[in-house]
C-alpha cells in the first residue's frame, strides 16, 4: 500500500506538472542587453478568450531587437489550482531587451 501510495503521488505530480510550455520568438537580432519586463496575460473559457491583452511591443520600449517568451509555468498553474474552477488561465509573457 505504501509503494502505491508513492507511484500515485508520482504519477499526479506528473501531470499536474506536465501542462507547462514556453514559446521563444527572436525579433530583429534578439535580445543585445538582458533587460526585462514581465506581464501576465489572463484567459476564460480554457483559454479561448483572453481577458487582457499582452503588447509585447509596448513592453519592448521601442526597442528594434528583443526577444519575447510566452509561458505557462509552475508559478500560473498554481494559480490555475485556484481559477481553474471558472475557467480563468494565466500565462506569463516575457520581453528581454
Amino acid at each position: 500500500m505504501k509503494k502505491f501510495m508513492k507511484v500515485a503521488t508520482i504519477a499526479i505530480l506528473c501531470a499536474a506538472l506536465s501542462g507547462c510550455y514556453t514559446f521563444n520568438h527572436q525579433v530583429g537580432s534578439g535580445a543585445q542587453t538582458g533587460v526585462q519586463k514581465k506581464k501576465k496575460q489572463w484567459f476564460i473559457l480554457w483559454g479561448l478568450l483572453p481577458l487582457t491583452k499582452v503588447d509585447s511591443k509596448a513592453l519592448a520600449g521601442g526597442a528594434e531587437n528583443y526577444d519575447i517568451q510566452t509561458q505557462q509555468a509552475i508559478d500560473d498553474i498554481v494559480i490555475s489550482i485556484v481559477t481553474s474552477w471558472v475557467t480563468i488561465y494565466p500565462q506569463t509573457v516575457t520581453v528581454t531587451k
